[in-house]
């Protein structure tokens, strides 16, 4: 099967994380793709293949005879979709042949040339979308469609190669799913997460990467008596978020530039609560945004009185360009895939993370991968079919060097 008829499927299946949970998986309903992983997977003559009570699907296509001592090659992908929009009830919608121009979506929504301009390079292309009213899911459906496509190339050409370990974990976009991997079960020697865009990415540098909540606790009573004696949380919130520095957020920044991110917000005059993400590729100064958060809710409490402003900082990730450095096999595998399809790889800088992140400072090396698909989170998500062949091709292609160190 295709990979863009796997994608299909899977993006009809309910994945969304939960990043309010305190389960593991986040949300029960993960389990269904990932079962559904399992049992694709023993068809493909995968014989171990399992899911955890973690809610990891995984399984290992043994070395080729003669090609024992070849390394084992990994390839990751996430279970879940992103909670930043509805991915409830995804209708994914196939445009054959699209003409490269502005395309209606439904809901009121479109894609245009002058918010996405690459859209004219995929002319002539098998193009899905949403319907407007879901996110579409290829973040990472996309990713796990081309993985298995990928295995059941090796397997039906009988293409010669050494160990192939695949994993499909969850959680990765509220932050968790690489925790839950057993490295020791998955036995690879260096790995590859599959959840880029460009089909020519390789990526292993990003964001080191923290949440942080500002609890604000206020004091009510009745206005007409207020003065000197009520403290209003949510001005005291707002005054919190004018302290950051107003240019260094998500609308205002690239590459390697850092930001505070507010992700959401809620108050009265008792209690607010802002949600932050904060994002810095510079170690160093990512502990001084840090710091200056400190700093924020010190100067809140000396001002307002002890208490009024807490903050919770939550570690979530790490840069693993210096991890990376040491082990540059996995990107020279990848890079000379990416030549071998006809494309230059481009390194470019992850704004976010991937679970090669946590996996890498966990002892795996895992580079990221691109898989041909845009505007990932929300309505606007598109891939195309021959984008994903391509990602397919890629991944063989790594699969084949790999397997040539142990002719």
């Amino acid at each position: 099967m295709k990979a863009f008829e796997r994608l299909y499927n899977y993006a009809q299946i309910f994945t969304v994380s939960d990043e309010n949970s305190q389960s593991v998986p986040s949300t029960a309903r993960q389990f269904d793709l990932a079962r559904v992983l399992e049992a694709e997977l023993k068809e493909l003559g995968i014989e171990d293949a399992c899911v955890t009570d973690q809610c990891v699907a995984l399984g290992h296509l043994p070395a080729t005879p003669g090609y024992e001592s070849a390394p084992a090659v990994g390839f990751n992908a996430h279970l879940d979709t992103a909670p930043d929009f509805c991915g409830e009830n995804v209708h994914p919608v196939i445009h054959k042949n699209y003409d490269g121009k502005d395309l209606t979506l439904g809901c009121g929504r479109a894609l245009t040339v002058d918010v996405f301009p690459h859209l004219p390079s995929l002319a002539g292309r098998t193009l899905m979308t949403t319907d407007g009213s879901t996110l579409l899911g290829a973040d990472d459906k996309a990713d796990i469609a081309e993985i298995m496509s990928m295995l059941e190339e090796v397997i039906q050409s009988g293409m010669p190669h050494g160990k192939i370990c695949v994993a499909f974990t969850p959680d990765e976009e509220i932050g968790g799913g690489a925790s839950m991997l057993d490295l020791d079960q998955f036995g690879a020697a260096f790995a590859y997460t599959v959840d880029g865009g460009a089909v020519n990415e390789v990526v292993y540098e990003n964001f080191n990467a923290a949440a942080a909540v500002f609890t604000v606790n206020g004091f009510n009573i009745h206005p007409g008596s207020a003065k000197g004696t009520m403290k209003n949380a949510s001005l005291i919130a707002m005054e919190i978020a004018g302290m950051l520095p107003a240019a260094e957020t998500p609308a205002l920044t690239e590459g390697r530039e850092g930001f505070f991110h507010l992700t959401d917000m809620s108050g009265n005059v008792e209690q607010a609560v802002l949600h932050y993400i904060v994002r810095d590729h510079d170690k160093a100064h990512f502990e001084i945004r840090k710091e200056m958060m400190r700093f924020i809710e010190k100067t809140i409490n000396e001002k307002y009185g002890e208490g009024t402003a807490v903050l919770e900082l939550r570690e979530q990730y790490a840069n693993m360009a210096d991890v990376i450095a040491e082990h540059p096999e996995a990107v020279n595998y990848a890079e000379a895939a990416v030549r071998a399809a006809g494309y230059e790889p481009e390194n470019a800088p992850i704004r976010g993370g991937t679970d090669g992140a946590q996996l890498t400072f966990r002892g795996l090396p895992c580079p990221n991968l691109g898989t041909g698909g845009f505007a990932f989170h929300g309505p606007y998500e598109h891939i195309t079919a021959e984008a994903m062949d391509e990602a397919v091709g890629i991944l063989k292609e790594i699969v084949r060097l790999v397997g040539e160190q142990g002719r």
